[in-house]
């Protein structure tokens, strides 16, 4: 058999530096600009991304502090039309006396009307009669 080198047998060696290239290595500078761009790139994508989820925040912030006072200006307004109502409820029930009377009285004239009716057809018969009694 055939004896294979050292560096064949154990393959390419990794750097333990943090950066792609080690200072002296040789590397290709259309690489380093291209690699260079896309992070910057990047970069730029996600603090686009992070202005707009910023942006989206303060949006609902704004909407959150509109609804909060809209909220607040309608629970004044319920407030003031239970009070109305409640003030309300309490001069209906100092006038129901009141109201009663109005109703018996009401009753009371439409029975005068209709005896007032009663009393003018009697009254028409009674003139007829009394015609009629003249004639004769």
């Amino acid at each position: 058999m055939k004896e294979l080198s050292h560096s064949v047998l154990t393959g390419p060696t990794l750097s333990t530096s943090t950066s792609s290239f080690e200072a002296l290595d040789p590397h290709d500078p259309n690489l380093s600009r291209l690699a260079t761009s896309m992070f910057q790139k990047t970069a730029d994508y996600l603090f686009g991304e992070l202005a707009s989820t910023q942006e989206d925040y303060r949006l609902l912030e704004a909407m959150n502090q509109a609804t909060i006072i809209k909220y607040s200006d309608m629970k004044q307004i319920a407030s003031n039309v239970a009070r109305t109502i409640t003030d309300l409820n309490e001069k209906y029930k100092s006038l129901q006396p009141y109201l009663e009377q109005i109703d018996q009285i009401e009753d009371s004239v439409v029975k005068l009307e209709q005896a007032a009716y009663k009393l003018d057809a009697y009254s028409k018969r009674l003139e007829t009669k009394f015609k009629h009694l003249e004639k004769r």
